[in-house]
Order: C-alpha cells, then sequence, then structure tokens
C-alpha cells in the first residue's frame, strides 16, 4: 500500500492542534456560563432554543464552536478519501480539490470563529471577547487621531482598556505599536461605521490575513509546497488564535508577505520599480512594529546578492570600490523615505513620549514598564530571584547585545553564499527568536509569527 501523503499528516497535525487550542483557550479565558448566554443572545433569534441546550456542552465549546469543528473534520474525512482515491486523477486536479478543500477548513476555524467572536463582542461589550492592544487599544488610537490627540502622550484610562484584564496592566500608559497600524486601519474605521455604525479591528486582520495567504501560495513553487505554506499559516496553533482574539501580528506579517511577493515579481519580470515598492512595502511592515527591524540587514544582503565576486583563492567578497553602496542605496531608499514620513511626524510631535511607550515601556526602563514573562530565558532571571518583582528592571540588552550581534554577523555571511528569499526569511527567524529568547519576554504570538515566516521560509525555498 502507498503510504498517505505528508500533507495529508500535516493537514491531521494542525486540525487537531487547532481545534484543541480553541477549545482549551475558550475554557481557560471565557467564563463557561457567559459564553453559553452571549452565544444563545447572538443567534437565538432565528436558532431553536432547543437544539442550543442540547449542543451546550462546558467540557468542549459553545454551540456555533462546535458546529464549525464538526464541518471542519467533515471537509478533512473528503480531504483524506481524495488523497486515497484520486492520485490516478489528473494532479493540478487533486492539488485545486485539495487547496480548496484546505481553505474551506480555515474559513470554518479561523474565519468563522472570529466573526463569532465579534458578534459575542457587538452584543456583551467593547472589552469582551477580544485583545487589549491589538483591537481594544488601536481602535482607542484611531478615535484618538480622528480628534487630534497624539496616542503616544494620551493614556488610556478612560478607555475600554480599562475594562480588560486584572493585572498588570501598563498597556493603560502606553501604545507599544508604531503609527502604520492605526493610520491603516482608519479609514476601515470610518467606512465601518459608516456602514453598520460600529467597527472591529479584526474586519482590517482578517483581510489581510486572506491575501497574506493568497501571497505566500504564489511564493511557493510547487503544488505540495502550496498546500503546506496555507496550512501553516492558516492553521498556525498560535498565529490563528491572534487573528481571532485580535492581536496585531498578522498585520505586520502581512507587509513583510507582501513585500517578499513584490520583490519576487519584480525579479521574474525585471521591472525595478517593483522592486522599489517592495522596499517601501517594508517600510510599512517597519512603521508597525520593531519586530520587521530586524530583516533590514537581511534585506540588505538580499540586493547586493550580485555585488559579490569570487576571488581567484576561492573566497567571496564585495566587490572593489563603493558601488555596492550605490547599489544598496538604489534599490532600498524607499524603506527609509516611508519610515520616515509614517513614524517622522509623530516622533517630532513629542519625541519623549514616544521613545517611552514604544521602546522604554518594552525594555523595563519606563516608569510604568512591561513584565518580566514569556517563554524565553527570562524565567530563569525569576527562577533565581534576580529582580524583586516582574516589573523590576534587569539588563536583558546586554545578552541581547552579545547574543544577537555575532549572530547576525554569522547570518550574513552565511547568505552570502546562498543568498535566496527562503535563506533570507529563514535567518530572520534565527535572529529575531535568539532576540526574543534573551530578552525580558518572548510572548507566544512571537512564536507565531516566527512559525509563519519559518513556514515560508522552507515552502518558498527554490
Amino acid at each position: 500500500m502507498r503510504r498517505p501523503s505528508t500533507d495529508s499528516l500535516l493537514l491531521f497535525v494542525l486540525l487537531v492542534s487547532r481545534v484543541r487550542i480553541d477549545t482549551l483557550a475558550q475554557w481557560a479565558a471565557l467564563p463557561t456560563e457567559m459564553l453559553q448566554a452571549d452565544v444563545a443572545r447572538l443567534v437565538g433569534g432565528w436558532w431553536p432554543s432547543a437544539s442550543l441546550v442540547l449542543l451546550a456542552d462546558r467540557q468542549t465549546s459553545d454551540p456555533v464552536t462546535l458546529l464549525l469543528i464538526s464541518l471542519a473534520f467533515g471537509l478533512f474525512l473528503i480531504y483524506l478519501l481524495v488523497d486515497a482515491l484520486g492520485r490516478r486523477s489528473s494532479e493540478r486536479t487533486v492539488f485545486w480539490i485539495k487547496m480548496g478543500l484546505v481553505c474551506a477548513i480555515i474559513v470554518l476555524l479561523v474565519f468563522g470563529q472570529t466573526a463569532l467572536l465579534i458578534g459575542l463582542r457587538h452584543i456583551a461589550g467593547p472589552a469582551a471577547y477580544t485583545h487589549d492592544g491589538g483591537v481594544i487599544q488601536t481602535e482607542v488610537t484611531i478615535a484618538y487621531l480622528l480628534s487630534g490627540i497624539n496616542p503616544y502622550v494620551a493614556d488610556y484610562l478612560d478607555t475600554p482598556m480599562a475594562l480588560w484584564g486584572t493585572e498588570y496592566r501598563t498597556a493603560l500608559y502606553h501604545f507599544p505599536y508604531l503609527p502604520w497600524t492605526f493610520l491603516f486601519s482608519a479609514p476601515f474605521y470610518l467606512s465601518s461605521h459608516a456602514a453598520l455604525g460600529w467597527f472591529d479591528q479584526r474586519f482590517v486582520y482578517l483581510l489581510l490575513f486572506a491575501v497574506t495567504l493568497a501571497l505566500a501560495q504564489s511564493l511557493a513553487r510547487r503544488p505540495g509546497d502550496k498546500l503546506g505554506v496555507v496550512m501553516v499559516i492558516g492553521l498556525n496553533p498560535i498565529l490563528a488564535s491572534d487573528v481571532i482574539f485580535g492581536q496585531n501580528d498578522s498585520f505586520v506579517l502581512f507587509w513583510i508577505v507582501l513585500a517578499l511577493w513584490l520583490l519576487r515579481l519584480g525579479e521574474i519580470r525585471d521591472r525595478e520599480g517593483m522592486r522599489l515598492l517592495s522596499a517601501a512595502v517594508l517600510g510599512l511592515a517597519c512603521a508597525s512594529k520593531p519586530t520587521a527591524w530586524f530583516l533590514i540587514p537581511l534585506w540588505a544582503c538580499y540586493l547586493l546578492r550580485d555585488e559579490w565576486e569570487v576571488r581567484t583563492d576561492g573566497k567571496r567578497r564585495l566587490r572593489r570600490g563603493w558601488g555596492w553602496l550605490s547599489t544598496l542605496l538604489r534599490r532600498g531608499w524607499p524603506l527609509a523615505v516611508v519610515f520616515v514620513l509614517v513614524v517622522g511626524p509623530w516622533f517630532a510631535w513629542d519625541p519623549a513620549a514616544m521613545l517611552d511607550d514604544v521602546w522604554r515601556w518594552s525594555a523595563g526602563t519606563a516608569e510604568t514598564p512591561y513584565q518580566i514573562r514569556g517563554w524565553g530565558l527570562s524565567n530563569f532571571i525569576l527562577a533565581f530571584s534576580l529582580v524583586p518583582d516582574r516589573l523590576a528592571y534587569w539588563p536583558f540588552w546586554i545578552l541581547e547585545l552579545l547574543i544577537v550581534t555575532p549572530l547576525l554577523i554569522a547570518l550574513l555571511w552565511r547568505q552570502t553564499r546562498h543568498n535566496t528569499i527562503g535563506a533570507m526569511l529563514y535567518h530572520y527567524v534565527l535572529l529575531l527568536l535568539a532576540f526574543f529568547y534573551v530578552s525580558r519576554f518572548l510572548n507566544e504570538n512571537y512564536l507565531g509569527y516566527l512559525l509563519a515566516l519559518f513556514a515560508l521560509a522552507y515552502f518558498s525555498e527554490e
């Protein structure tokens, strides 16, 4: 018997992980009685109450989520049947059937689940069924923007942010994201209020996530790789939950994937304008969150891939003279220009406030800093009582400098020997993971973001 395909095994693993994480997240984060009551209130007008009672199960999830999960497993069964019985059919036909089934599962478990939480939040209140920074605070910053208030100067004590969370709520005094996160969303905010009378930031995240999946599969060359990258990004155990609850890592991911897609398209068609537009889009990613900054040196190395020469002794070096610098400036200037245009006005408005929110808060040097937490080395700082409490300062920057600087040099040298988009992304994942591991916090959502990029690096490699 021919063994099942690798993509069917991958889909099974991701599907089980996705479903289990969704149900555990609901169980841990949402009071069961409140969830069941709000779901009944949301769908009670068209869903028989007797059916809702029969489906209510405190050990699993709410009725709507249960049906979404059941439909997803039904589609997976069809996927296995296609994989087992469709191998004699056209490979192209089998591929598109599989891709359609994968996309349908993602629509059910990510887009459907997100739509459910958006609806529940709409009837329960602005601080319910969502994330504090990626949704609640971002929506407030858009309102601040439209009112002429600097979100880096203002606090969030009199906003729905104050109703979210129970401890370490220092984000009430800081907006840690860069301006593109709310500038881009402002037109959607206005349009949604005009059409619906209300807005949820996840409208933006869902739209961009759908485009991200389309662009990601186009970066992969082989059919199996296209399936793999859509599966891992779309059913990512952590990133998908971030989309559902509204964390903004998928927002930054979109701009990076779009920049890569434009870069690849510019190379295929030999269009310099596409390459410049790609650099501009990367500038938008960098104007969203500092996590994108770590890609810049690796991106620059990729732009210089034609400037290396092999010497007679077999060693590689940049061509003589300063031509490589001219090449870098010619190909990369839009990145810097876009970043300055987006971030510059807000920095000029109040430099100290912006630095305090974006940098000092996460570094632990602000008056009200972010806590030491996560899944990295910082746990050992707490375990050995090297700080009196989670909000105390500890010089993580020393470890970051000692680890990240030589690693960056090594990765840049490695990339010169195999300078592809896949290698650039893989090195970005290594660099950012190393930085976060020895930093003040390695939050779970960063790992979902890194997994998505790792998948893109793996499946897009030539």
